[in-house]
């Protein structure tokens, strides 16, 4: 209950005890009042007595409602707040999309890359900066899934093929043709895979 409530309970009270101080002088004191008046004064004291009521009434709806209106701000700064901390969080998926492309063709050009001598020494090369590009990645929250050997996970994983293979359990990842990428946490590209299905 609030203060400004209470203080209106207060102020009505006091008015209602002076009004029956008054009406019980009145009706004792011998200056003749008839009982025409002595009603009249009765039904004041009542109509006091239902504005009395109707105003607490108002009061506590009052108070209802600031409660309520102050639990909805509340709850639509914790969702403002909450859409932010998402926004910060996804901001970079774009720009890792547009980067996956780009790992994806180093990764094709260090596997390819060693029929000679000269071009081993390049894959070698493509192979740092591509090791750059993933660890500039990961520290700001873009992680590689390379899910070889692991149980396939539909939620992480997309099968491109079944294959089957005496030598593995069913529902394990036999090989990797494109690894994936995670936006801290959030599956960015699933990895697409190859799954065992005896």
């Amino acid at each position: 209950m609030s203060k400004k409530y209470e203080k209106h309970e207060k102020q009505h009270e006091e008015d209602f005890e002076l009004a029956q101080e008054d009406l019980s002088t009145e009706l004792e004191s011998p200056s003749g009042q008839t009982s025409d008046e002595i009603i009249k004064l009765h039904q004041e004291n009542e109509a006091l007595k239902t504005t009395i009521a109707n105003m607490k009434d108002t009061v506590a709806t009052a108070d209802d409602k600031v409660l309520r209106a102050h639990a909805e701000m509340e709850n639509i700064r914790r969702r403002a707040q909450k859409d932010v901390e998402s926004a910060h969080k996804f901001a970079l998926e774009r720009f890792a999309n547009a980067l996956l492309p780009v790992l994806d063709s180093m990764e094709k050009a260090v596997e390819v890359s060693t029929e000679s001598e000269e071009a081993k020494v390049m894959a070698e090369g493509v192979a740092l900066t591509m090791r750059m590009l993933v660890d500039t990645l990961d520290r700001f929250g873009v992680t590689q899934i390379d899910p070889s050997g692991e149980v396939f996970d539909p939620n992480k994983h997309e099968a491109m093929a079944m294959s089957p293979n005496p030598d593995m359990h069913n529902n394990v990842v036999m090989s990797v043709f494109q690894k994936g990428y995670e936006l801290n946490g959030r599956v960015i590209r699933p990895a697409r895979v190859l799954v065992v299905k005896n």
